[in-house]
């Protein structure tokens, strides 16, 4: 790889305003709603965000299962990371075909690959190719104007990516990866994160690759992107096909059960992954600076180091902008009441 750091600050610059991205979606949308969430507003922003693809990534709660006793082996979220990646890929086709119903045609132009069965863990060795990773790496390699980069918005832990990076390393001086997991790169915390831990593998590749990078802490930046069930009847269920297959999605959360939550009125809901399409949309929503990337030890703790290459990380989150886009955009695009000029949750 030939990308120095010079390049890669370049690359590390908050997108300007009035230009469209071509962007590629990497998620685990099966997993709970966050990712239908970040989906459905990606599409319906094409003046901005060209979403050219949406990538399957595998996942499984299955290395948490000690933590939820109450629970019966065959609950959905301890199935193998293969089945939960095929089940977000039929998630994704869910989700564009609600917002195709709700008049966004170009969704049907996206094109939906699935992820690799498994974890770059499992075969470090050997990166183990699938319909994403090689139209990752094909997207990624052909020209583009001006030199423009592809961002790859990663809501899952970052297994096609790593795989993509080990079989095709000079994808990294063509994109730009925007990722959510874990804490701070400062704080002194495990991460004990759902996108980090998975595939630990995954997660060292992507930090160690050198690939420009945008972190997104979840804790506690992310985790400020809070809905609740009033809200969101109030404000998501009105809002055609997408509104109702999204507020069904929450009403549903396969995570309720696992957190013993049953009275949703008194309760609300991180959409953790939205994070990603609101930097890309606005960068001012999701301040951020450059700090060294850090590296993970035994612990999960971060190890941080100045001579390491630069990142962009967050530190900050305008939850309130960010919901009146995402669900002002439900609306018009939906017909709900307060369509011309957007809810104000």
């Amino acid at each position: 790889m030939t990308l120095d750091d010079t390049r890669r600050l370049q690359r590390l610059e908050p997108p300007a305003a009035g230009r469209q991205l071509r962007v590629v979606i990497d998620t685990d949308a099966a997993n709970e709603i966050d990712d239908q969430y970040a989906l459905a507003w990606a599409i319906a922003v094409p003046e901005r965000l060209a979403v050219e693809a949406i990538h399957a990534a595998p996942f499984s709660f299955a290395h948490r299962r000690a933590a939820y006793p109450q629970l019966g082996d065959d609950h959905p979220p301890f199935a193998p990371p293969d089945v939960g990646m095929r089940r977000s890929a039929a998630e994704i086709r869910r989700v564009l075909a609600a917002c195709r119903a709700d008049g966004h045609a170009h969704a049907a132009e996206v094109t939906v690959c699935e992820g690799t069965p498994g974890y770059l863990s499992a075969s470090p060795d050997a990166p183990p190719r699938s319909a994403a990773v090689d139209d990752l790496i094909a997207r990624a390699m052909a020209p583009a104007p001006d030199d423009a980069p592809l961002y790859v918005l990663v809501l899952g832990c970052p297994t096609n990516i790593a795989c993509a990076l080990r079989l095709e390393p000079r994808i990294a001086e063509r994109i730009v990866v925007v990722w959510t997991s874990g804490y701070p790169s400062h704080a002194p915390h495990a991460n004990r994160s759902f996108n980090l831990e998975q595939d630990l593998a995954a997660t060292r590749t992507l930090l160690d690759s050198g690939v420009p990078l945008v972190y997104l802490p979840g804790f506690h930046v992310g985790a400020q992107l809070r809905l609740s069930w009033p809200e969101v009847e109030r404000w998501v269920r009105p809002c055609g096909a997408t509104g109702a297959l999204l507020a069904e999605l929450y009403a549903l959360n396969p995570l309720w059960p696992m957190h013993g939550i049953s009275d949703l009125h008194v309760h609300s809901w991180v959409l953790w992954d939205v994070i990603c399409v609101a930097w890309l949309i606005d960068p001012g929503w999701v301040p951020s600076t450059v700090v060294p990337t850090p590296s993970l030890d035994a612990g999960l703790c971060w190890v941080r180091g100045n001579h390491r290459h630069p990142m962009r990380e967050a530190h900050g989150v305008q939850r309130d902008a960010i919901f009146r886009d995402l669900l002002g955009r439900l609306a018009r695009r939906g017909g709900a009441p307060g369509a011309g000029g957007g809810p104000a949750p």
